[in-house]
């Protein structure tokens, strides 16, 4: 039976990638708006949807007349997350979102502390 019906279900995994099902929970991006600015209006309703409570800001006022606040310190502890979207459905600017990475490698703790630099940066590559 083995010999004829020889299938592999396992991946190769550095050379073949497994392809997420839709709708799928991974690392967290910040959208941008079109003119490049991060969407995010420091409004606090992703942490506080958050069960986690993982997501910490920190706001200042806004260089830019079409909003009140901006974050000054927008981090998300990565360790602490559960993935469950409740910030991306929380947020009313559409400015947080979950990619489909799922790739959650780090050396250190430090490294699994996302900040508005590194969201930022996911949002670029996940469009």
């Amino acid at each position: 039976k083995h010999f004829f019906f020889n299938t592999r279900f396992t991946l190769e995994y550095p050379e073949q990638r497994h392809f997420t099902r839709p709708g799928y929970r991974g690392e967290h991006k910040l959208n941008k708006d079109e003119q490049g600015r991060p969407k995010c209006v420091a409004c606090f309703m992703c942490s506080t949807a958050c069960p986690a409570e993982c997501i910490t800001i920190v706001a200042k006022d806004s260089p830019w007349p079409d909003r009140d606040k901006v974050p000054a310190k927008f981090e998300i502890d990565m360790l602490k997350c559960i993935y469950c979207g409740m910030c991306e459905e929380a947020c009313p600017c559409d400015a947080i979102a979950l990619t489909p990475q799922y790739t959650l490698v780090a050396v250190s703790r430090k490294d699994k502390i996302y900040d508005m630099e590194r969201l930022l940066s996911n949002a670029d590559k996940y469009k």
